[in-house]
This record gives C-alpha cells, structure tokens and sequence, in this order.
C-alpha cells in the first residue's frame, strides 16, 4: 500500500471540504490493510484517521484510531522509531483537542525523547511537536512550561524553510498564555504583570504573528490557506479585525484557483 499516494489524495479532498468522500477513502484501505493484516498500512491510515475525525469533532472515532494506532506501535514494537513517534503526537494531539490533556502530554513527552534523538535541530516535526506540547501545558495551566515549549518552536521553525508559518501560529499561541494569565486570579508564578503589561505583550506576540504570515516569500499555497484559516479567529479574537479580513480574503484567492 503506498500511504503517500493515499495521503495526497486525503489532502486534496479535506482541502475541496469533501469530508465524507474522504473518510471512504480512508475506511476503503483501513479495509484493506486488515483483510491483507499489513499492520504497517493499518497504523498509516489510523494516523490519517485520527487527524481527520479530530478536525471534524468526532470524538469518539478519533479516539477509537487513536487507541488503536498505539496498540499498533505496541504490539510491531515500534516503540523507539520516529513513526512511533509521530503516532504518539497524532494521538496526544486527539486527546488534547477533546479536553484530555492529562492523557496526551505523556505522548508528547514519549514523542520527544525520540524526536530529539532521531531527527535534526532543523527538522521542522520537532517544532510542531513543541507547539502541540504547548497546548497541552496550557490547557493544565502550566504556563512556563508552556512558554518554554514555545520558545524552541520558534528558534527551530527560524531555520526552517517557510518556517514563518508555523513561527505565526506560534506567536498566537504565545498571545494566548498572556491572555490565561492575565485572567487567572489565582496565578502565583514569576510571569506577573499588570492587565496593561499583558495588553501590550498580546500585542507584540499578534504584530509578530502578522508579520510571520505576512512574509511575501511564503507560497501562497493550500497549506497556507490552512494556516489563515486557524489564525485568522485568533486575530479577530484580539481586535485585529483587518488582520482577519485579509486573511480571509487571501483564503478566498487560494481556493477559488
């Protein structure tokens, strides 16, 4: 079974919002692989899987792939490899997206030890790995972890070809534990500062966001019409409603090509 073939076209029907063709896509070879028992296949069309379903709010088919491509890298022995790797990501990145991320930050940290062995200080993987860990400190209110985690996002994606993408979703992310804090009354830690303090540190991470997707030399491709997409919410949240308004206006320019 060629997953490559398999996850270009997947990616060509989520990009056209084509949702149902594409999970009988991929519950065609899910079909395959176990009739076959490839159990390689198998754990490439669970990875796919879980992405799908979790962009789709399906809780319970992307955790039930989830599940089901750990047990995989379990029982192949996979354990060490960077596939195994990014099957914990993909998996830690469901539970987080559905309130867990208890459950997913041990993925993530499971994932880490092996990326930072196996892969390159500029290999762009490591630093979605550290924005996805981010999040999940975030969402257990460990905001200096999450800070940190941050920060070497930003220094590997800024060796990174069109690194500026993931530097823009970054610095959103960044604007966001300004924005936990600023309303956690109860925070206690070394990051206290006043609401006009946070109010301009949102403001820097935002500018800095802009000017990292604003970057003429990036593609203006689906996968930055993907990025615009998250982004462009997160930029309104904060006020900057032309910010958006462009973005969405450049969204439009890419998918109606």
């Amino acid at each position: 079974m060629d997953i490559s073939r398999i996850t270009e076209k997947l990616d060509r029907l989520v990009e056209a919002k084509e949702f149902e063709e594409a999970k009988e896509l991929l519950n065609y070879w899910l079909k395959d692989a176990k009739e076959n028992k490839d159990q390689r296949a198998e754990l490439g069309i669970c990875n796919e899987s879980m992405g799908l379903y979790r962009k789709l709010g399906e809780k319970d088919e992307a955790i039930n792939f989830a599940k089901r491509g750990l047990d995989l890298v379990e029982s192949m022995d996979f354990g060490n490899t960077v596939t195994a790797a990014t099957t914990y990501i993909n998996a830690g990145t469901v539970y987080k997206a559905f309130g867990e991320a208890e459950t997913g930050l041990p993925l993530f940290a499971k994932a880490k030890v092996i990326y930072e062995k196996e892969l390159k200080e500029e290999d762009g993987r490591l630093g979605g790995l550290y924005n996805n860990m981010g999040l999940a400190f975030l969402d257990l209110k460990k905001y200096e972890e999450a800070v940190e985690c941050y920060k070497k996002a930003l220094e590997i994606m800024s060796r990174v070809e069109n690194g500026n993408l993931e530097k823009c979703i970054t610095y959103l992310n960044i604007a966001d534990v300004c924005d936990a804090l600023r309303k956690d009354s109860e925070y206690e830690g070394e990051h206290r500062h006043t609401d006009e303090e946070w109010e301009e540190n949102i403001g820097k991470c935002i500018e800095r966001a802009w000017e990292c997707i604003n970057d003429e030399t990036l593609p203006r491709n689906g996968y930055y019409a993907f990025v615009a997409e998250k982004c462009a919410p997160v930029f309104n949240y904060y006020g900057y409603f032309l910010y958006k308004t462009e973005l969405e206006k450049r969204i439009a320019e890419i998918t109606e090509k």
